[in-house]
Parts: C-alpha cells; sequence; structure tokens
C-alpha cells in the first residue's frame, strides 16, 4: 500500500481539494483500492465525499485506545473509494501524540491496512506540528500545494528546510495550486519551476463545496479534471519511480 500525505504549512492553499480530486482519480481512473484518511479537524475531506461521521465513534479514539483503524473506515458512493472520516476530536490530536511519545504511532496504524488497500492520501492539517511529523514518517510521497506567491513559496522553503533536517523518507512533490496565468506573478513563479504540476483556478473546482463530490465526477472534461488526472498519472510515476507499485 502506497501511502501519500496531502500536506501545507499554510490552510487555504488548495490541500483539501487535492486530496479528495486524487482520491477519486486513483480509485476511478487507476482502478485501485483506494482509502482516504482525514485527519484535519475542519473535516473538509469528509464534507466533501458526503460522508457523515458515525456518531459513536470519535476520531481521535483509534490513536488512543486498542482500537483498529478498519472500524473507522466507512464506504463513499465512489467504487473503490472508502473514508476514515474527521470530527471535531482530532482539534486534541497534536497534544495526544506529544503525550503518548511515539514519533511512529500513525505508521503503525498504517501496517493494519497493508492489503487491504493499493493507495492511501492522508489529507493533513495544516502547521508544524506533531500530527504533520507522524504523516511525515508514516508518507511515502508527501505532496506540497503551493500557491504562486512569495509567502506560499517561502512556506514550501521552510517546509522543505524542516524536512531535510529530520531524515524522513519520504519525497516531497510541490504542486502549483490555484493558478491563475493572467496574474504576471503567477507566471513568473511557474517560469521558476516549470517541472512542478500545476492546477488552475477555476470556477468548477469551487462547484465542488456545493456539489460535494469530486470534479471528475461531475465534470470530467474540464480543464480542472484533467489537472488532477494529470498530477495523478505524475504520482503513480513517482510511485513506480520508488517501487512503491
Amino acid at each position: 500500500m502506497a501511502r501519500i500525505a496531502v500536506y501545507s504549512l499554510k490552510g487555504g492553499v488548495g490541500k483539501t481539494t487535492l486530496a479528495v480530486n486524487l482520491a477519486w482519480c486513483s480509485a476511478t481512473q487507476s482502478a485501485r483500492r483506494t482509502l482516504l484518511w482525514d485527519l484535519d479537524p475542519q473535516a473538509a475531506s469528509t464534507y466533501l465525499l458526503g460522508v457523515a461521521p458515525k456518531a459513536r465513534r470519535k476520531a481521535q479514539a483509534v490513536f488512543t485506545r486498542d482500537l483498529d483503524p478498519v472500524d473507522l473506515i466507512q464506504q463513499t458512493d465512489i467504487a473503490q473509494l472508502d473514508l476514515i472520516p474527521a470530527d471535531t476530536s482530532l482539534r486534541a490530536l497534536d497534544q495526544l501524540f506529544h503525550e503518548l511519545d511515539k514519533k511512529k504511532r500513525l505508521a503503525k496504524l498504517l501496517e493494519r491496512l497493508d492489503g487491504d488497500y493499493d493507495r492511501l492520501l492522508l489529507d493533513c492539517p495544516p502547521g508544524l506540528t506533531e500530527t504533520s511529523e507522524q504523516a511525515m514518517r508514516a508518507a511515502d510521497i508527501i505532496l506540497i500545494p503551493v500557491i504562486p506567491s512569495p509567502l506560499s513559496q517561502r512556506a514550501f522553503e521552510e517546509v522543505s528546510a524542516y524536512f531535510a533536517g529530520r531524515g524522513f523518507k519520504a519525497g516531497l512533490m510541490p504542486v502549483h495550486s490555484m493558478v491563475d496565468r493572467r496574474r504576471k506573478l503567477h507566471g513568473e513563479a511557474i517560469a521558476r519551476h516549470p517541472d512542478w504540476p500545476v492546477i488552475p483556478m477555476a470556477s468548477i473546482v469551487e462547484t465542488m463545496s456545493a456539489r460535494r463530490r469530486p470534479v471528475g465526477a461531475f465534470a470530467a472534461r474540464s480543464t480542472g479534471a484533467r489537472a488532477f488526472a494529470a498530477l495523478w498519472q505524475a504520482v503513480e510515476r513517482k510511485l513506480a519511480d520508488r517501487d512503491l507499485r
């Protein structure tokens, strides 16, 4: 099971949009058995996939008790795509990880899912936190959405420097997100990093929150859907290069 974390130091950069659409591409276009684990207490991935968490479950419980993560999995209405939903109990997850003092707690939990899925995507909360460190240790690839602006670029550089000093095994994969090619600043940023995948700023992508569906599920021929599909193929190639098929 290949593990892909979608992470950003900053909020509001399209992180959850990436996670949901790439999970859809994995399940639908690559026919992979796919699990999306929503680790963000805002539960945006959970909302966008139209899933209501089971009332008697708490998302944090899998970390504090001897609870199998399989018990939290819920099916979506998309074939081959399952979800571990988030809820507000995850707001205390950073403190919990600190108290547990188990740096690979998340990685150990993911081992229980090996064999059940081909691809796992982690929608991580923003910020350099205990939770993000757990995800970085557990992941094979970390996708980082970067808006073409100086502040977002600076945030990516901070993450890269932090990452380099920790010896994580994962590969970083920056992605230009929410791109408007009409803006000079965006064009200059893309020119500096022509090898980074590009996800455009598009109204059809914003429509996701109203439809509660991935873009490819309702606008398969749109520019946004094609961009997510191309990004997913780039992720698959990177996994193949790392012998994580």
